[in-house]
C-alpha cells in the first residue's frame, strides 16, 4: 500500500439551468481567488470568425445563422437548435468535443487550491466524469423564466421551449453533491459561496487517498 504523492487538483463542476445564476456564482468564486473555467466562454471562442467550428455550423445550419459582420447570430441559431432534437444534437457534435479538449487543457495548466468548471449542460455530458464534485445552482422555474425574459428579451413561448430543451431540474439535482439556492438576494448567495469555498479548500488540502 502506497501513498499517492501527487494529489490532483480538486475539480468542481458548476451547473444549473439557464438564468439560474451560474455566472453570478462563478464570479463570486473568482473573487475568492479560485480559477474558473467557463465552457460557455470556451464555446464563444470556438465560434469566432475564421474558426473551423463556425464553418461547420454554417455548413449545417445555413448562412442565416451568420450575421452581416461574419459573426455567429446566436439568436438565429438558438431558434433553429431548439426547434428539434436532431438540430441540437448536430450542434453538440460540432462543439462538445472541442469544448472538452480545451477544458482539459486549461484545467491542466491553471492550478489553484481547487478549480471551478462551469458546464451548463453537465447532465449527460462527458465532462461529468472529469469533475470530482457537482455544484448545482438551483431556483424555481418561474424565476428562471422571469430572468430569461428580462435578460435576453425572449418571448414567454421561446423561454419555455429553451427550458424544455434542457435537462430537467430533477435531473440536475440528482447529480448534485452540493446545491446553492438562488431564490433570494446576493447576500444570501454570497454566504452560500463562502461556506462552500471553505469546504472545498478543506477537501482539496486533505491527504491524498491511499492506493493499493
Amino acid at each position: 500500500m502506497t501513498v499517492n504523492s501527487t494529489k490532483p487538483t480538486l475539480r468542481i463542476g458548476l451547473t444549473g439551468g439557464i438564468a439560474s445564476g451560474k455566472t453570478t456564482v462563478a464570479n463570486m468564486f473568482v473573487e475568492l481567488g479560485i480559477p474558473v473555467i467557463d465552457t460557455d466562454v470556451i464555446a464563444r471562442e470556438l465560434v469566432r470568425p475564421g474558426e473551423p467550428a463556425l464553418n461547420e455550423i454554417r455548413n449545417r445550419f445555413g448562412n442565416e445563422v451568420i450575421d452581416a459582420t461574419g459573426h455567429l447570430d446566436r439568436r438565429a441559431l438558438r431558434e433553429r437548435v431548439f426547434d428539434t432534437d436532431i438540430a441540437r444534437r448536430d450542434l453538440e457534435a460540432i462543439l462538445h468535443p472541442r469544448i472538452g479538449r480545451e477544458t482539459q487543457r486549461q484545467a491542466d495548466t491553471l492550478g489553484g487550491p481547487y478549480q471551478l468548471i462551469v458546464v451548463p449542460l453537465l447532465v449527460g455530458s462527458d465532462l461529468l466524469s472529469f469533475v470530482d464534485r457537482v455544484l448545482v445552482v438551483d431556483c424555481d422555474r418561474e424565476i428562471q423564466i422571469r430572468r430569461l425574459i428580462a435578460r435576453d428579451a425572449e418571448s414567454l413561448p421561446q423561454a419555455n421551449r429553451i427550458l424544455a430543451a434542457q435537462p430537467s431540474r430533477e435531473d440536475r439535482l440528482a447529480i448534485a453533491d452540493d446545491i446553492i439556492h438562488n431564490d433570494g438576494g446576493l447576500d444570501r448567495l454570497s454566504e452560500q459561496v463562502t461556506a462552500l469555498d471553505r469546504n472545498y479548500r478543506s477537501l482539496a488540502s486533505s491527504p491524498a487517498p491511499l492506493e493499493q
